[in-house]
């Protein structure tokens, strides 16, 4: 076989082992437990590293995240050999019959935003970890789906993040006639294992970095009690409209929160002055400070 290149990715969590040659076409195949590891025997082999926590397998890589309970650099090159001495003894990578079996089962749904030109289209399984914005067919690098989609005349811009994408429309086109193809589009994509979003790719922008726990790590305490209260209070209601809500800065003299909208959120004709007001009226009371401001940028 050939050698197997170890290749770092935007999410110091996640590394690559690289082959020359392609193990699967067409399809990509995710595994974040043992029990899900029935069509790879690879995988299966990979859970019994303690320090395994999902195994991604497409094209001609296998890619791992770790837990943080140790370092790439002291474990890299023993999985790389493991994952060698595993195909030299003729080990499958891939079932055959996972192989054969093109389509999967996908249900897409679609639901209606409090953002008029935004519809939100739900998968019943996880699409990417790390949210992706595509203002225009140029950020599509990291998503050949978002990338397809922009060859609907009608899509102005997509966003997607864990189950879900969200599709801004032009003023032109009408939901009732265009959200039948866009569902049916998105279903026999993902049915057809075709990848949503390669993380590896997703370019290091300043919001990609904001992202990061390392960049959570460097912020002030009163910044980090703000992102926590985001995290948890704000962005699953967020979330569930379609949207996202990210922490942009602090300023500890003008007692100012920025925080950037996302998604349906972004150009909303009502949620920009509903999430400031409930946003600010929520870190007042639980960071016991009458004097913070919070203003909403649109993305």
């Amino acid at each position: 076989m050939s050698k197997i290149s170890i290749k770092s990715t935007n999410n110091p969590s996640v590394l690559k082992f690289e082959l020359e040659e392609s193990i699967i076409k067409g399809q990509n195949f995710e595994f974040k437990n043992i029990d899900e590891t029935k069509n790879s025997p690879l995988a299966m082999q990979l859970f019994y590293l303690p320090f395994v926590k999902t195994v991604y397998i497409s094209g001609n890589f296998i890619a791992i995240e770790k837990f943080s309970i140790v370092e790439w650099e002291d474990v890299q090159e023993a999985v790389s050999e493991q994952i060698k001495d595993f195909i030299l003894k003729g080990g499958e990578i891939i079932k055959e019959e996972a192989k054969s079996s093109k389509k999967l089962p996908i249900t897409i749904y679609a639901e209606t935003t409090p953002n008029p030109a935004v519809q939100k289209f739900v998968c019943n399984k996880l699409l990417t970890k790390t949210l992706v914005e595509c203002k225009n067919i140029d950020d599509t690098i990291a998503s050949p789906i978002a990338k397809q989609l922009f060859n609907f005349p009608f899509v102005k811009e997509v966003f997607i993040d864990e189950n879900y994408i969200s599709i801004t429309k032009y003023e032109i086109a009408d939901w009732n006639e265009i959200t039948m193809e866009l569902r049916t589009f998105i279903k026999e994509y993902i049915e057809n294992g075709n990848i949503v979003v390669d993380e590896s790719l997703i370019t290091k922008t300043e919001t990609h970095t904001k992202q990061q726990e390392a960049y959570f790590d460097t912020l002030d305490t009163t910044s980090q009690q703000i992102i926590n209260i985001l995290e948890e209070y704000i962005k699953p209601a967020v979330q569930s409209d379609g949207g996202n809500i990210m922490f942009e800065s602090y300023n500890d003299q003008s007692k100012k929160v920025k925080v950037i909208l996302q998604g349906a959120c972004s150009g909303c004709p009502s949620s920009t002055f509903t999430l400031k007001s409930g946003i600010e009226n929520m870190l007042k009371q639980m960071l016991n400070d009458n004097e913070i401001v919070v203003e909403a940028i649109n993305a």
